[in-house]
Formats: structure tokens, C-alpha cells, sequence
């Protein structure tokens, strides 16, 4: 609990520095674009983190969706348990009879995935221009 309250803080802090160079940046000489595009990929991936311990604490600390189990499904059973899984964000109501209701957080991964994959795609950009940019003739080092 403690480690992911720590990265919850390290990645949020780290996505308001990045914004605020992006920021300082406008008012100076522009970087090399690869530098700009690995800033904003930490920035994506710093939100993705965040976001994701975000959900994560929302399920360890109760879930979600803990007030769409209902303490009887349409069947009559009782509710037995409410299982919580981590990735996806998921919480399940469990019922007497067996049956089980499930409820993913698709927001939150959503969100997640869109966030680290644009990060991964910003990342990858950086590398690629950072490759051509030291492969053209006369570049140097």
C-alpha cells in the first residue's frame, strides 16, 4: 500500500514537472523534436501510472463498484463475497448459488491504455528521430 502511495506521488509529480518544462519551453529556444517527444512521453507515461494507482486504491480501499452488488441477485441468493482483481480494475459480486457479477473499471483502463500506449508511440518517435538525426551526414554528436 505504501509503495503504490509512493508512485502515485512520484508519477503525478512527475507529469506536473513535465508539463511545466513543456510550459518553460514555449518562452525558449526549442530542443531537438526527439527531446520533445521523450518529454512528452513521460509525461503520458507519468499520467498513465497515476491514473492507474488511482484505480488501483479505489479497489483496495472498497472497490469501485462495491455499491452495484446487490445484497440479493434476481435469483434470490444471497451475496457471499465481492472479489477484487487488479488488472483489469475489476470487482465481482459472489453469490450463493454461484453465480457471479462482474464490473471492469473500462474508464480507467481505457484511459490507462490510451495513455501508455501514446506514450509508447511518443517514445518511439523520440528514438527514431534521435537515430536519423545522428545518421544524417554532417550531424554531430
Amino acid at each position: 500500500m505504501v509503495l503504490m502511495g509512493a508512485l502515485l506521488v512520484v508519477s503525478a509529480v512527475s507529469a506536473v514537472v513535465g508539463v511545466a518544462v513543456i510550459l518553460i519551453l514555449l518562452n525558449h529556444p526549442p530542443l531537438p523534436v526527439a527531446k520533445v517527444y521523450a518529454l512528452i512521453a513521460l509525461i503520458l507515461f507519468s499520467l498513465a501510472v497515476a491514473l492507474y494507482c488511482y484505480g488501483w486504491f479505489s479497489v483496495s480501499l472498497g472497490g469501485p463498484f462495491p455499491e452495484l452488488c446487490k445484497s440479493r441477485n434476481d435469483a434470490g441468493a444471497e451475496l457471499a463475497a465481492i472479489k477484487q482483481q487488479y488488472w483489469p480494475l475489476r470487482s465481482s459480486c459472489l453469490y450463493s448459488d454461484g453465480s457471479t457479477v462482474e464490473y471492469v473499471s473500462m474508464s480507467i483502463t481505457v484511459v490507462v491504455c490510451l495513455l501508455a500506449g501514446s506514450g509508447l508511440v511518443s517514445a518511439g518517435t523520440s528514438v527514431f528521430l534521435r537515430k536519423r538525426v545522428g545518421q544524417s551526414p554532417g550531424a554531430t554528436s
